[in-house]
């Protein structure tokens, strides 16, 4: 990104858009830059608070009258030398009509002269006037590089203990996608509250990304205590992905092996699909970050929107590897097709945003997705090459059954051999895990009431007492099975899946 700026600003590109939050950071390296050039650039700020003073002064040494955007703006115009002018969190005013036009104005001013407005703000805003006059840049988090040298100093700092190369690249792992003040806060906390820094203290530097994704208010960060052995059958998929858990690694890059782009897993409602992408968080010992699309859509300002999807997918990369998890994706882009009548077109330009973006990305976010109904997916989700994979999940056979209900019953009693499993699974023909366990809890209930111990007769009256989806969906689940048979690889035994889809 840095190279990408410094060429940017010698082949005089008038107007750069330079989205970031790391304001020192960013200066620094803007101000690296000039250093360089020849001539050498002088570096002056703009902000609304003070005006425009010369990079380095102090702040009451500012030039006059300059603190509204146009008249900054003006003063830029009337320099004859060259320079690079930074305007700080001009967002605000941009879509005003004065300070769009002083902008235009300053780029046709600028023709053959070496001079850049460098606009610096956390949040990307450019009004329909500037757009094909504007350069987008994303000044990029700090590298591990970057990182160590704030490690290394925090440590001569405090005079600690020398770290051996295997804790360094834990703690500084652990820091990616922080910027370099949240490193140096973090690493200080991690100090304060043990006294030291070494690899015990990464628990306190990761809990500084929980609160990054907690500011980020689109994306949930998902801490599951299950492991995949809580999910009864699914043989074919847990497979699958305990093959991939190491994926990630520098191991699989020298092997020449890809990185993984996602999963999607269709299936029943009830039948495992949220539990696997949970646990599958602590199967490959990543981060596992819920995006919840209701919240990316913001009708209180035109754009609002986009930019909601494009901050929470930029948080994602920040701390990859990660997965990314969207539960029911079905209900999540299912109105994009036709959208443009009601909500202006807001849904498709999502929907396109979030396509492209799992097309071209390089950073190590693994997406996983589930969705109920497959005729509500758009069909671009389903080509190839969008995921990995695309699994499904059907209800489950008389084996994984009894695997289902020695999971739930050994949760809760330790000696379950009083409860014959076998009949269990006999008397839940057609139900999913979740009706499964709903029926177990109801027994306990019922023997809870009556103060005595749940029995096989009180699980055996609460499942003659429900009605399983598998029947009040059943043209939906045959619809589902029907599509599912040459389209998707089936998540339990191929054998047994395979001949469940044929009723």
């Amino acid at each position: 990104m840095k190279e990408e700026l410094n060429i940017l600003i010698q082949a005089q590109y008038p107007l750069i858009y330079l989205v970031t939050s790391e304001e020192e950071r960013a200066e620094q390296a803007i101000s690296t830059i000039a250093q360089v050039l020849k001539p050498q650039r002088r570096i002056f700020v703009w902000t609304v608070t003070h005006g425009i003073v010369e990079y380095g002064q102090p702040r009451n040494v500012t030039q006059h009258n300059t603190v509204s955007p146009e008249a900054a703006i003006e003063w830029i115009i009337r320099q004859r030398e060259p320079g690079i002018f930074i305007l700080k969190d001009l967002h605000p005013f941009i879509d005003a009509p004065a300070t769009a036009r002083s902008l235009r104005d300053a780029i046709a001013s600028f023709k053959g002269m070496q001079k850049n407005i460098i606009l610096m703000s956390p949040m990307q805003q450019v009004p329909i006037e500037l757009e094909k006059e504007v350069v987008v840049l994303d000044f990029t988090l700090p590298d591990m590089s970057e990182l160590n040298k704030v490690l290394t100093h925090h440590i001569e700092q405090n005079r600690g203990r020398r770290l051996t190369t295997e804790a360094r690249e834990k703690l500084l792992r652990a820091a990616l996608g922080l910027t370099k003040d949240e490193a140096e806060k973090v690493y200080r906390k991690a100090q304060v509250t043990t006294g030291r820094l070494t690899e015990e203290e990464v628990d306190i530097v990761l809990s500084e990304k929980k609160q990054l994704i907690r500011r980020n208010g689109i994306l949930e960060y998902i801490e599951e205590d299950e492991t995949i052995d809580a999910v009864g059958g699914l043989e074919e998929l847990k497979k699958w992905l305990k093959q991939r858990s190491n994926a990630f690694t520098e191991r699989a890059r020298e092997y020449g092996l890809p990185q993984p782009k996602g999963m999607l897993i269709l299936g029943v409602p009830g039948c495992g699909k949220s539990l696997i992408a949970k646990t599958t968080s602590r199967l490959w010992g990543l981060p596992l970050l819920r995006l919840d699309m209701g919240r990316v859509y913001d009708g209180s300002m035109v754009g609002r929107s986009e930019a909601n999807l494009r901050n929470a997918l930029k948080t994602a990369e920040s701390i990859s590897p990660a997965i990314l998890f969207i539960d029911e994706l079905d209900k999540s882009f299912a109105g994009s097709t036709g959208s443009s009548d009601s909500d202006g077109g807001t849904s498709s330009r999502i929907f396109g945003s979030f396509l492209t973006w799992m097309q071209e990305k390089k950073s190590p976010v693994f997406v996983m997705a589930t969705a109920n109904r497959v005729e509500r997916l758009p069909g671009e989700f389903l080509r190839k090459g969008r995921f990995d994979e695309i699994f499904f999940v059907d209800l489950p056979t008389p084996e994984e059954r009894q695997d289902i209900y020695k999971i739930h019953l050994t949760k809760r009693r330790e000696d379950i051999s009083r409860f014959d499993l076998e009949q269990l699974a006999k008397m839940s023909d057609g139900f999913s895990g979740a009706e499964i366990e709903q029926a177990l809890v109801a027994a306990m209930y019922e023997a809870f009431a009556q103060d005595r111990e749940f029995t096989q007769l009180d699980i055996i009256a609460a499942l003659k007492a429900t009605l399983p989806l598998s029947r009040t969906m059943q043209e939906q689940v045959t619809a589902l099975r029907d599509w599912a048979r040459q389209r998707a690889r089936p998540a339990a035994s191929s054998v047994a899946e395979y001949q469940r889809m044929e009723f």
